[in-house]
């Protein structure tokens, strides 16, 4: 998949801040340095706060900055890392395969997410560390299940094997650059037809009337 990646040199078209949230040790980090810089570490120590870092690649023969951050799975940071959920297209919802209680944690931090982020912001749920089946604690079909019901991607990934690391990023950033791009044809649809300013808002007069039973008053309103 080399030919994904773009020239660091070239314009950019798109920049989409994806976000890496779920417990502390589901292996986020882990993930994204594998994505990023196809590497892992066995001595990861746990994220402080918040670090991100960017890929660049190619959609649709579109140059797309991938700027990915890893957020501090700790009780003591969700404070912290709350605000960085802001601007956030797309967002992936780690969990262990492993420690049934990360998956049971995926409510919660979904409802967290869905919380602070954009209502469109695209969500895939990630199994991770599937290269230890022997030791699997959440069966596949329990998290299709609330992938299914939440209305979220699903993938189980190996951040030590690779296995569907860049399959998932490439996965959400797909649907991201999808929605976006079609957002943007539709806004110059509309700019080229004339039409533009039904997007700035549309003033409504409304014939001044006396007062009625209620006490209010007719006026003029804007709707956007």
């Amino acid at each position: 998949m080399s030919n994904l990646y773009g020239d660091y040199n070239q314009k950019i078209d798109y920049v989409f801040k994806v976000v890496l949230i779920g417990d502390s040790a589901v292996g986020k980090t882990q993930l994204l340095a594998r994505f990023a810089r196809n590497e892992f570490s066995v001595d990861s120590k746990a994220t402080i706060g918040v670090e991100f870092q960017t890929k660049t690649l190619l959609i649709d023969h579109k140059t797309v900055k991938a700027q990915i951050w890893d957020t501090a799975g700790q009780e003591r940071y969700r404070a912290v890392t709350s605000a960085y959920y802001r601007g956030a297209v797309g967002a992936m919802l780690v969990y262990d395969m492993t420690k049934r209680q990360s998956f049971d944690h995926m409510a919660r931090w979904l409802e967290e997410l869905r919380g602070h982020a954009d209502k469109n912001i695209v969500i895939m749920l990630i199994g991770n560390k599937c290269d230890l089946g022997s030791l699997r604690a959440v069966p596949t079909e329990d998290a299709q299940e609330f992938a299914q019901r939440e209305n979220l991607f699903f993938m189980e990934t190996s951040a030590l094997e690779a296995t569907n690391v860049e399959t998932a990023f490439f996965t959400i950033l797909t649907e991201i650059y999808r929605i976006i791009s079609k957002k943007t044809l539709t806004a110059n649809d509309v700019d080229s037809s004339g039409s533009s300013g039904l997007l700035t808002g549309t003033k409504i007069i409304v014939p001044r009337q006396e007062h009625d039973s209620s006490g209010s008053k007719g006026g003029c309103c804007f709707s956007s």
